[in-house]
Order: structure tokens, then C-alpha cells, then sequence
């Protein structure tokens, strides 16, 4: 009996203007069997299909943590979806949703892998944010949300790049990288993409591709204005394989007790037994980790980034050295 693989959903954010429209409008020429979330019609100037507005209802799960809010009116409106194509009504074979201004994406993705039926037919496949090429450095330094949502990014798509010249697309492209070194960065101009990226990065992948395995780049302090002056980036080359229970434990206990400060982790790790595995998760949410065969990827060279906001880096570096060592060591003891 074969598993049925789950309907991948993308989430685009991006402030108000920044170009997520026209980029959408795009992506979905000839997209049928996508289907489109967003929050009110009036909002945004599609006209599509499977078009579905959902008005943000929330509710907040656990101890208060603003990640781990629960999106009620987005589970709803996925189990539609699901009604609609069982009943033939409707091909579903990817969703995408499209964030308000401000929005963070982060109670989208807890809302998807922390429901059981939801987490059972979708999973989030990325998530793009659209920067404004004109005015994105402002809106960066003035608004905290934007700069939050270009960390928590998979996929940052510079827009309007034809209204600046190079040297200011240049900068922003700069800055991005180093707010996120763990995202994609590409350009689009009236929503087509331009570029397939301006650079190349640690363990990223292509947008809807596999990690390239690529090493990370030396670890850097993100600054994108007074909003982000506690972020901090941690890039580690993972030279050893990781013993997987040690690092699944470690990270656990990690986002248990730090997730609110832990806002992104993405990384390609080999395991001992020469398994290549990607991990990436969003605060308290982490993706299903993805086994990736070796031949899919040329010159694996594993690693890992974790962008915090709040946290020694330093103490977080020892403290997985720590677990790796103690990991082995009872690895050890148990193979005797």
C-alpha cells in the first residue's frame, strides 16, 4: 500500500505593495488545479478558480506563544478544498496562501503541521516573501513584522527591481543575505522572475529543488535597522556525521524551552550511516525532515543555520557540540 503524497502549500508574504499580487498573478496563469487562500477578495485583484477568502479567526494554543496561534478559519477553509476535490468538484494539487501586510506567517505554519487532518493531506512546501526593491529598506528598518518575515523566509523575491539601479538592488540583495543567509534570494519585475538567484548560499536549494549542500558562509550578525539589533545568525559546518537521535533531542529540548527566540532552522545534515537528511522549521514548528538520496545532490557538504533573536549563539554552538559528543560517547558505550 503507497502513502498518497501531500498537497504542498506555499505562503507568500510581503507588505503592502511589495508586489505579491502581480507575482501571483503569474504563477497561477494556467494553475487550475491551485488553489488561492486569501483574506478578504477585496484585498486582492485575482480572479481564479479555486479562489477562497478565509477572515483571519484565531486562537491562541499553549502558554501564549504568538507562533503557536492556531489559524481556525484557514482549517476550515483547507477541509473545503479537500470536500470540494473528493466530491469532483475540483482539481486540488497545490495551495497557495497569501499573507496580509503584516501578517506573520509563523501561526500559518504551526496552524498546518499542528492540526492531524490537515497535517495528514498538506504540508508547507515554502515559504516566499516579496521585498519591495524601491522602499524595502525602509520598511525593513520601520517595521518589525516585515523584517520577521524576510527572516522566517525560504524564498525572498526582490520586485521592481527595474525602478532602481543596480547598485541600490544590489544592497538590499546584501542586506537580505545577511538578515537570512538561509533563504533564496531572487529579482522579478511585474511579477516574472528574473533571476534564478543573485547568490549562492549555505545548504540552500533552488526554489523547489533539494539543498545543494553547499557550506554555509561564516557566521554573521544580522542588522537590518534597530528591530533586528538582537538577531543573531549561527552557520555551522557540520565536518562529523550527527548521530540523529542525539541531534532530534537536543533540537527538541532547544524549541521546548527557546522556540519563541529560535525563529528559523534550516540545514542538510549527514547521519552516521551516510543518510543525508534536510531539516527546516520555523519557531516551535518543524517540517517533517526529508531523507534525500546522495546521487541527488553532487558535492553534499552539510550544515546547518539557526537565526534567534535573543540568544547567545556561542552557548548555542557549544551547547550541540555538547549533545553530539555525549551522543556518540553513549553510542559507544551501548555498541560494547
Amino acid at each position: 500500500m503507497t502513502t498518497a503524497r501531500r498537497i504542498p502549500v506555499a505562503i507568500v508574504g510581503g507588505f503592502l505593495g511589495s508586489g505579491k499580487t502581480s507575482l501571483l498573478r503569474r504563477v497561477l496563469t494556467g494553475a487550475a488545479d491551485t488553489a488561492v487562500i486569501v483574506n478578504e477578495f477585496g484585498e486582492v485583484g485575482l480572479d481564479h478558480q479555486l479562489l477562497r477568502a478565509c477572515e483571519e479567526r484565531v486562537e491562541l494554543l499553549g502558554g501564549g506563544c504568538a507562533c503557536c496561534t492556531r489559524r481556525a478559519d484557514l482549517v476550515r477553509t483547507l477541509r473545503d478544498l479537500l470536500d470540494d476535490r473528493d466530491r469532483g468538484r475540483a482539481e486540488l494539487r497545490r495551495v497557495v496562501i497569501e499573507t496580509s501586510g503584516l501578517a506573520d506567517p509563523a501561526p500559518i505554519a504551526f496552524t498546518i503541521t499542528s492540526d492531524p487532518m490537515v497535517r495528514h493531506h498538506f504540508e508547507v512546501e515554502r515559504l516566499i516573501v516579496t521585498v519591495d526593491a524601491c522602499n524595502g529598506p525602509a520598511q525593513l528598518a520601520a517595521h518589525p513584522e516585515v523584517a520577521k518575515q524576510a527572516l522566517l523566509a525560504d524564498e525572498l523575491v526582490i520586485t521592481k527591481v527595474d525602478l532602481v539601479e543596480p547598485e541600490a538592488r544590489d544592497r538590499l540583495a546584501a542586506q537580505l543575505s545577511e538578515l537570512n543567509p538561509a533563504a533564496t534570494i531572487r529579482t522579478a519585475v511585474h511579477g516574472v522572475l528574473e533571476h534564478e538567484a543573485l547568490r549562492a548560499s549555505a545548504g540552500r536549494a533552488e526554489p523547489g529543488a533539494r539543498p545543494d549542500g553547499r557550506a554555509p558562509p561564516p557566521p554573521a550578525r544580522a542588522g537590518a535597522g534597530g528591530h533586528t539589533d538582537d538577531v543573531r545568525t549561527l552557520c555551522m559546518d557540520l565536518d562529523r556525521p550527527i548521530d540523529w537521535l542525539g541531534f532530534a533531542v537536543w533540537l527538541s529540548m532547544l524549541l521546548h524551552a527557546r522556540g519563541e527566540e529560535v525563529l528559523r532552522v534550516k540545514g542538510l545534515l549527514e547521519l552516521e550511516d551516510g543518510t543525508l537528511v534536510s531539516v527546516n522549521g520555523v519557531q516551535h514548528v518543524m517540517h517533517t525532515p526529508e531523507h534525500l538520496p546522495r546521487a541527488a545532490i553532487a558535492d553534499p557538504r552539510p550544515g546547518i543555520v539557526f537565526i534567534t533573536r535573543g540568544l547567545d549563539v556561542h552557548r548555542l554552538r557549544d551547547s550541540l557540540e555538547t549533545f553530539q559528543r555525549l551522543a556518540r560517547a553513549g553510542a559507544g558505550v551501548s555498541g560494547r
